[in-house]
């Protein structure tokens, strides 16, 4: 099962591509997807939808994964990460990609084994479970490669793969 886990952000968007397999999970591919600050919001969405969807297709992805949204105080930046949440999704449609979302506590858990974990214990531990040669920068794709492994053990524990 290859997984795509994303995190969500209109500057910055971060991107784990994962495979699980019988012998363990491996990553294929992880990074950001940088956008212009002085570009319109349509024209930084439109960006974020054609690279998610072309990594997409290029890695043979069957699963998105995506933390739920945390309802920050800031509501210009609950939009922000509301709208790029949506383009995100209507790649996945069109691919006929499946979608499951994870609350950051379950991500925790699933990586750390602990709920409250900081970033670093979760790079560390996404460092360790995907045996990378050193820790995934920036934060936002270890974020998203946090993401994919939380729906690999989600997966793995129904049965679903």
């Amino acid at each position: 099962m290859v997984i795509l886990g994303v995190d969500p952000g209109t500057a910055i968007t971060g991107y784990g591509v994962v495979e699980s397999r019988v012998a363990g999970l491996r990553a294929i591919a992880y990074g950001v997807i940088r956008t212009s600050a002085d570009a319109p919001a349509p024209e930084r969405l439109a960006i974020i939808h054609r690279k998610v969807k072309a990594i997409l297709s290029s890695n043979g992805v069957e699963h998105l994964a995506t933390e739920r949204l945390f309802l920050s105080h800031n509501e210009k930046t609950a939009f922000s990460v509301g709208r790029t949440i949506g383009v995100v999704l209507l790649a996945a449609a069109e691919l006929g990609v499946h979608w499951q979302e994870y609350t950051p506590l379950q991500v925790k858990q699933a990586v750390v084994g602990y709920g409250a974990a900081d970033k670093q214990q979760v790079q560390y531990m996404v460092q360790r479970i995907l045996d990378l040669d050193e820790l995934p920068k920036p934060d936002d794709a270890a974020d998203a490669l946090a993401v994919a492994i939380c729906h690999a053990h989600m997966a793995a524990t129904k049965g679903a793969e």
